[in-house]
Formats: C-alpha cells, sequence, structure tokens
C-alpha cells in the first residue's frame, strides 16, 4: 500500500483519481492559440500566440477546461512568428523564457535604456527577475517556441514600458 506523505490540497480531499487526471492534464492539440492575449501582441512587431498550459493569468479569460488550475505558477507556450516580439516590460514575478524550438535573442534593460542581449537556441533559458524590463525577438526566417513560466498562479498584466501599450492592458483585464 502507497502512503502519501503530504496531504492533498483541501479541494482535492476525496476527489476520486480520474476527476484529478482530467483536471491536471493538458494536452497541447486541445488547446487554442490565443493571438489576442496581451496588450501589445495585435501590433505588427509584437504578434504572438499563446498557447495557454496552466494558470488563468491577469484578464482571466483563459478559464476554461484545458487549462489547468495554478497553484504558485503559470505554464504557457509562445509561437512567435519570424520578426516579431514582445515589448519591453516587467512583471511583480520573475518570468522564465525557455526555448524548445529556433532561435530567438532575449533581452534585460534598464530605465535609462541600456540594454544587454544575448541568443538563445533550443533548451537554452533566461530568467527575469522582477522588476527588470525584459523581453525578446525573433530575429530569424524561422517560428520560434517558448516554453513562458510566471511565479505567481495568477499574475497581474505585464508592466509594458511603453505609456500606450500599458495604458491598452484593461482591454484585456475587461473583455
Amino acid at each position: 500500500m502507497a502512503i502519501a506523505r503530504h496531504p492533498r490540497q483541501p479541494e482535492l480531499v476525496d476527489i476520486p483519481l480520474e476527476e484529478i487526471m482530467d483536471k491536471y492534464v493538458s494536452r497541447f492539440k486541445d488547446l487554442t492559440p490565443d493571438w489576442d492575449a496581451f496588450a501589445d501582441a495585435n501590433i505588427d512587431g509584437y504578434r504572438r500566440a499563446q498557447h495557454r498550459f496552466v494558470g488563468a493569468g491577469a484578464s482571466g479569460k483563459h478559464e476554461d477546461s484545458t487549462i489547468v488550475p495554478a497553484g504558485n505558477f503559470t505554464l504557457s507556450i509562445m509561437l512567435v512568428p519570424p520578426g516579431q516580439a514582445n515589448a519591453p516590460h516587467t512583471h511583480e514575478v520573475e518570468e522564465i523564457f525557455f526555448v524548445l524550438k529556433g532561435r530567438c535573442v532575449v533581452f534585460i534593460e534598464d530605465e535609462d535604456g541600456n540594454r544587454l542581449s544575448s541568443e538563445l537556441g533550443p533548451w537554452e533559458m533566461i530568467s527575469c527577475p522582477a522588476g527588470v524590463i525584459h523581453g525578446y525577438i525573433n530575429q530569424t526566417e524561422e517560428d520560434v517556441y517558448l516554453q513562458v513560466m510566471l511565479g505567481r498562479g495568477k499574475p497581474e498584466t505585464a508592466g509594458f514600458t511603453d505609456d500606450s501599450l500599458f495604458q491598452n492592458r484593461e482591454r484585456h483585464l475587461n473583455p
């Protein structure tokens, strides 16, 4: 007989394993790419599709049966076409970009506009600390797939450094 050395979360006590499996498995084939997940995603140069696996995100628009409920982090796969990026931004928690396929340039910068960049390939990553301006750009001719994680189950909306993008975040909070 197996002994669970840690208690189940309160909401999972007495829940059958079949229900837990159904709730906590997510498959890429079942996810719909969201090309409007961010305030900058409908602007040429920042177009990308999010495939949300874990966590609803700040907008709450990802709360459906294909999304695994978040505890302490979010996880998604980002499809970034050639020439596209995300706008420089910050978060209140750390964010990780882990390259699964392709190559992209990641960057961090300060409020004076000083920027450091590094090109990453498959199985390479950057962990962006809370409050540090960061982002990425696909400067290649091929799609890039990034695994993206944020260190909170329901993080705040990205703090874009561009004021017009920052003001546009309300559209995503109240779709």
